[in-house]
């Protein structure tokens, strides 16, 4: 077995000590080296992971990014369950539109469409085409697949205009497969992981499936698709502009289309549109169905403001989470789903037994641990969370991502703070020749 005594010439802490503090850079580990190494990991692969919408200005694109960027790091798991749900989208816009393209749209197009990098002009300035609009197109004989490259859909034009970095890539599963080897090996000499090193661990197979979802997504796209509509009718106008999902990322000036407070948002998702549509339908029907016993003409009047005012207030509310139906509904992808929530908190949880400077501090950890998984198990069985009194059931809804979130904050918080008092074999290191000597 590999030897784990420290050298007498460097000053790394005795095994003697219960706790150590800083340690200082030598020939094996020191606290900065061991925290700029979690922290560098964390960030290459975030960086990496995360696959914008496109957007035309340069500003908002970026500080989208940026929001992204910190979502993923204190909930990996919404972004895999994003990942998870817009590959859903693609892969339904897909066959949904297999015979109307003979077959020849991809998983690419769909999810460049999807990620609104196709927009049409307007005397206004230019809107997007989202995929529930570009497949009615097709459905209505408006457009042809046959002239997708006059619109910039070929694949050759998308490949182009993503910016995937290669070497970004490289890097990144590079440092991924040393710092996991790495950690294996101190596991296999019995030295313990420091509580940040759990928790860069915890990130790595989240951010494996993300990107395995988005493996065929766009990335950074920067200059957009902008095409001219086909002629139609009035009618079908109004039918067409009716189905678009937000006016929100349009480019038309308006004051909800430049505001920062979009960064933080998700792309609206074609299924969102069509619960609302539904609730709609159904709001407005409940309320006619009470018109029908009104016979005078100015109570009639008032129903139909009653419907207007009804509808609004079904559709309009604040909504905090939606599931696309067709993940939540199957019997397949929702375990999975539900795997991808449990999984983070699980995972730091190998650091159950670790050495935390106070009793206190062990037991917070432990519970955040615990609370960050029950929350979110929790959190996810509503398949819609909306800002509106439904009965005793609205408060769990609304308080488990609360409960999630101060649990991540602890966990977070409780890593840093661990370096102060740490156990000192987080420190020792191992000959990883001699190792491998005794192995054969």
């Amino acid at each position: 077995m590999a030897s784990t005594s420290p050298s007498a010439s460097d000053h790394r802490p005795s095994s003697s000590k219960t706790t150590v503090g800083w340690v200082e850079e030598s020939d094996g580990r020191g606290t900065l080296g061991l925290i700029v190494t979690c922290l560098f990991t964390i960030f290459l692969c975030t960086w990496v992971v995360i696959h914008p919408r496109a957007c035309k200005r340069p500003l908002l694109r970026g500080l989208h990014k940026v929001a992204l960027f910190l979502k993923t790091l204190i909930a990996p798991e919404f972004i895999a369950v994003e990942g998870l749900q817009e590959w859903s989208q693609a892969r339904g816009m897909v066959k949904e539109c297999a015979e109307l393209t003979g077959r020849r749209l991809k998983l690419v197009h769909a999810f460049y469409i999807g990620m609104l990098a196709l927009r049409y002009r307007t005397s206004r300035g230019n809107k997007v085409i989202w995929p529930n609009q570009y497949t009615w197109l097709l459905q209505q004989r408006l457009i042809a697949w046959d002239d997708h490259e006059s619109w910039g859909l070929s694949e050759e034009n998308i490949r182009d205009k993503s910016n995937a970095d290669g070497t970004a890539k490289f890097l990144a599963l590079g440092q991924v497969c040393w710092f996991a080897a790495q950690s294996i090996m101190r596991t296999a000499h019995h030295l313990p992981l420091a509580q940040l090193e759990s928790m860069t661990l915890s990130y790595i197979p989240l951010f494996a499936i993300t990107y395995l979802f988005w493996w065929i997504k766009p990335k950074d796209v920067l200059s957009l698709s902008v095409v001219n509509l086909p002629q139609m009718s009035e009618e079908q106008r109004v039918t067409f502009e009716s189905m678009a999902v937000s006016n929100a990322f349009d480019d038309e000036g308006l004051w909800s289309q430049g505001s920062l407070w979009s960064i933080w948002t998700l792309t609206p998702r074609v299924f969102e549109k069509e619960a609302e549509d539904e609730a709609a339908r159904i709001a407005q029907k409940q309320v006619l169905q009470r018109s029908e016993v009104i016979a005078r003409p100015w109570l009639q009047r008032a129903t139909a403001l009653d419907v207007n005012t009804f509808t609004e207030l079904q559709t309009k509310a604040t909504v905090v989470a939606h599931w696309d139906p067709k993940v939540y509904h199957s019997k397949t992808l929702w375990p999975i789903n539900c795997l991808f929530g449990a999984s983070f908190g699980a995972l730091h949880l190998i650091s159950w037994d670790t050495q935390f400077p106070t009793l206190v501090e062990l037991w917070l950890w432990r519970a955040s641990g615990i609370a960050s998984i029950v929350s979110m198990l929790v959190f996810m069985q509503f398949e819609k969370v909306v800002l509106r009194w439904g009965g005793p059931l609205t408060l769990i809804s609304l308080a488990s991502p609360v409960i999630y979130l101060l649990s991540r904050i602890v966990m977070m918080g409780g890593v840093i703070a661990a370096f102060r008092a740490a156990n000192p074999k987080i420190y020792d290191t191992y000959v990883v020749s001699t190792y491998w000597v005794h192995v054969v």
